[in-house]
């Protein structure tokens, strides 16, 4: 019996792993093609059809999609500015205090970007509704909220600004203390710290949180037509007038507004990239 050289042997059975190697490379490549065909297929030919039919440009002339579009460029807007002057304190106390409860105050705050949007609305018309918990301090003066473009506002706040304290509280955790301290001791006062050092070093997270809290503000419809409804010209946004036309049985419609949707979204996340602000979200804001 002839014995095969061990070098040969050896040989072999790299050759045999590099072959399986290559399998299982060719074989996730392909697994990963075929998903990422599947995210992206749908949008892409959405998209594609409200172009190429001329959907598009028949909705950017339409009254109702542009009524719909400034009232969710200004609602957004509003949103974002309460946000941003409620929001901040808070990420601020959570990324220097520590405190008994506040892993129970962290869930709370991360809770509205786990539930469902129509859980939210339900949430928000049992407390701010006609009969809800705060009804009678609302009426005396005479404000009525539900339904209202404030009912829309404050539904695009409560299931947005998560996100923006989370990426906020992240960003100001990150900022060393001892550039503070050193301040401090060049007499700087806190306010002072804050918008000289704190605010500057963590202006990558503050800019990521903003962005993707507009843009799930824009794109806010569960919470919006079960807390506010969908009246034309007053609590109708984008989203809703997607559901509205396709209801109403004009696909064409729908599909034009829920492209510039898909538009407006996917220039948000082209942002978030050019600017680098992506890094903070994978690096910070997600822990």
């Amino acid at each position: 019996m002839i014995e095969e050289p061990a070098g040969a042997s050896t040989a072999a059975r790299r050759t045999s792993r590099r072959r399986s190697s290559g399998w299982g490379e060719r074989s996730i490549a392909a697994l990963a093609a075929l998903f990422a065909l599947f995210l992206g297929l749908p949008i892409v030919t959405l998209v594609a059809r409200a172009i190429f039919d001329g959907s598009l440009a028949t909705a950017v002339a339409s009254r109702v999609v542009l009524d719909a579009l400034l009232l969710s460029l200004v609602t957004t807007a509003i949103s974002l500015v309460i946000t941003v002057t409620l929001g901040l304190p808070l990420a601020v106390v959570l990324a220097r205090r520590e405190f008994r409860g506040k892993g129970w105050l962290e869930a709370i705050v991360d809770l509205p970007i786990v539930l469902p949007p129509s859980v939210a609305g339900l949430a928000l018309l049992l407390v701010f509704g006609r009969r809800g918990l705060l009804s009678a301090p609302f009426e005396t003066l005479g404000i009525a909220i539900p339904f209202t473009t404030i009912a829309v506002i404050l539904a695009q706040t409560f299931v947005s600004a998560p996100f923006f304290i989370r990426s906020a509280r992240n960003g100001i955790a990150g900022v060393e203390r001892d550039l503070e301290d050193a301040a401090r001791v060049d007499g700087a006062s806190e306010r002072q710290l804050f918008r000289a050092i704190t605010v500057p070093l963590a202006s990558a997270a503050l800019a990521a949180g903003l962005v993707m809290t507009w843009a799930r503000s824009l794109g806010e419809f569960g919470a919006t037509i079960m807390f506010a409804g969908n009246v034309e010209g007053r609590t109708q946004t984008l989203p809703l007038v997607v559901y509205g036309e396709f209801q109403g049985g004009d696909l064409d419609a729908s599909v034009a507004a829920a492209a510039i949707l898909v538009i407006a979204a996917f220039g948000v996340l082209v942002a978030v990239r050019v600017f680098h602000w992506g890094r903070v979200l994978d690096a910070r804001g997600l822990t």
